[in-house]
């Protein structure tokens, strides 16, 4: 993946988030896909979660397509949210058998509230908000994978599972994909009044947070309380 510029926009804000990446990556749900201690239960409630939580991500995607500024924006994002839907869902389609988990009762999973919590944010955001709020609060989920998955590629996984997992993420193919959004992130930033550019920051790093949020209900299998 192309390392951004030092003095570029998405650089500030991956600066401020870092902090955030470096719990990401110790996190023993993370460290557990490398070492293989991470239990299947908890693999598969991520999974089970992670499948709601990516239809209403290409949902949201969709929705910051149609604010695009130009057309060729407005395609990209179409392409994603088709990606989305068609690559990642057919990834834990793969997974969810060896995992011991049918697809069928996975579909009656209730979300959960964190995956409730974070969907909900992303669509508010990106239906109230201006373009460049609804960019910034999807561009973690794009960014942090890449850099796990990228972070985890060289330990590798005696898991075949988890291994699967991490070279999705850390494939040229997704880096290629992130590659395109941070380019748009570099084109936008220097575009906004200091208002708008604050507000899209704070949408930024509350994405990032629900990123550790999200991989830290899973290991704890997070359920309703009552």
């Amino acid at each position: 993946m192309t390392i951004p510029s030092p003095d570029s926009w998405s650089a500030q804000l991956w600066r401020e988030i870092e902090p955030i990446f470096d719990a990401i990556v110790r996190h023993p749900f993370v460290t557990g896909l490398t070492d293989g201690t991470l239990e299947t239960d908890v693999f598969g409630h991520y999974v089970a979660q992670d499948v709601h939580y990516l239809r209403d991500y290409a949902r949201t995607l969709a929705l910051v397509g149609a604010k695009s500024p130009t057309l060729a924006d407005t395609a990209m994002f179409a392409r994603h949210a088709v990606g989305v839907v068609e690559d990642e869902l057919a990834l834990h389609a793969s997974l969810l058998p060896e995992l011991g988990l049918d697809p069928a009762v996975i579909a009656t999973t209730p979300v959960a509230p964190t995956t409730l919590a974070y969907t909900s944010y992303l669509l508010a955001t990106t239906y109230s908000g201006t373009f460049s709020e609804g960019l910034a609060v999807i561009v973690p989920c794009y960014w942090i994978y890449a850099e796990v998955g990228r972070h985890l590629v060289e330990q590798g996984s005696p898991d075949p599972r988890f291994q699967r997992w991490i070279d999705t993420y850390s494939s040229e193919e997704f880096a290629g994909v992130v590659n395109e959004v941070l380019e748009l992130v570099d084109r936008v930033g220097p575009t906004l009044a200091p208002e708008e550019e604050s507000r899209a920051r704070m949408h930024f790093t509350t994405t990032s947070r629900y990123e550790w949020m999200f991989f830290d209900a899973s290991y704890r299998r997070e359920d309703w309380p009552v």
